[in-house]
């Protein structure tokens, strides 16, 4: 089979696939619409997010067999119209799901400890033990939106930390496991102290934490986006963190990013983007961390991720 790779990733992809017996191909420079003149010749494509895999793109891929995707997501590819095509798609949210879980772990321990502020003040000269003491994670309970690859490693994290409760609400049934107990909107919206967002994007989840859903919490929450940005409302996000119904946010991920993750701050023509007023907010806000998509975005993961997409290529064509 012969295989485009138009996203650099792990040299074990390669590698691996020639002693699959199949012919590489790499296209790293090309267009989107160069790439479209040549899809038709490859049976296996090979992408993160570098641009969509529209309907329009599918249809003159008309030998593809597989789309492996280096990422825990597939919302950059028109998953139906490939599905109908027969052509099998292999994402990877086993391949970065620790790194997500470290990252997510991360980000409450600097929030509740003010790291960040901290560590501006003491380079700036300032010494304030006071204003900069910690909250501990201890006897809290932290919530976690999504139960799968994410958030089943994430809760995996919490398992030292003497925490109160760990809770899980999913659409689908019967996730919970021995490290998170699956639970109603209602017993969550009850009892959370941190929310950890692990859902992908859809349609049920862009959106889904605006201020009905935030007002809905019985106490302050602390909130986790290690998602998808679109998932919260970055206005209300705001308002809540004003208001003080939030007490504070690590954001990996905003509602601003490109499709293609890779820039935020520049638009199609290579100009700097005005970003909205709710964006400066949270630049300026000494109770908010902020990442650049990165939090499956380790040395280890980048093997993990090829090595995915590798295994499930093989199981399903050799």
């Amino acid at each position: 089979m012969k295989v485009l790779h138009v996203d650099q990733n792990h040299p074990l992809l390669i590698e691996q696939f020639e002693q699959l017996g199949f012919e590489n191909h790499e296209d790293y420079t090309s267009n989107k619409q160069e790439i479209e003149e040549k899809i038709k010749e490859y049976d296996g494509l090979i992408i993160r997010s570098r641009f969509t895999i529209d309907q329009e793109f599918i249809r003159k891929a008309e030998k593809l067999k597989f789309i492996g995707r280096l990422g825990a997501g597939l919302e950059n590819i028109d998953t139906k119209t490939a599905v109908a095509n027969d052509i099998f798609l292999a994402s990877a949210p086993e391949g970065n799901r620790n790194a997500v879980g470290e990252h997510a772990l991360g980000m409450l321990l600097s929030l509740f400890n003010n790291l960040n502020k901290a560590d501006r003040e003491v380079r700036s000269g300032i010494w304030d033990r006071e204003g900069n003491r910690g909250v501990e994670l201890e006897g809290k309970t932290v919530g976690i939106i999504g139960y799968g690859n994410m958030g089943k490693a994430f809760a995996k994290k919490l398992k030292g930390f003497d925490v109160k409760d760990v809770i899980c609400y999913d659409i689908q049934g019967g996730v919970g496991d021995e490290n998170a107990r699956q639970v109603g909107i209602m017993e969550f919206h009850q009892r959370c102290d941190v929310v950890s967002l692990h859902v992908p994007q859809t349609e049920n989840t862009i959106g889904m934490v605006h201020t009905e859903f935030i007002e809905k919490f019985h106490h302050p929450i602390w909130l986790l986006n290690t998602a998808r940005g679109k998932c919260v409302v970055t206005e209300d996000l705001v308002a809540a963190l004003k208001s003080k119904k939030i007490l504070g946010a690590g954001l990996d991920v905003l509602e601003y990013e490109k499709s293609s993750f890779k820039n935020m701050f520049k638009g199609e023509n290579g100009q700097t983007s005005q970003l909205p007023e709710a964006f400066e907010y949270l630049v300026n806000a000494q109770n908010v961390i902020l990442s650049p998509h990165v939090a499956g975005w380790t040395f280890e993961s980048l093997e993990k991720l090829a090595q995915t997409i590798v295994d499930k290529v093989k199981a399903n064509f050799c």
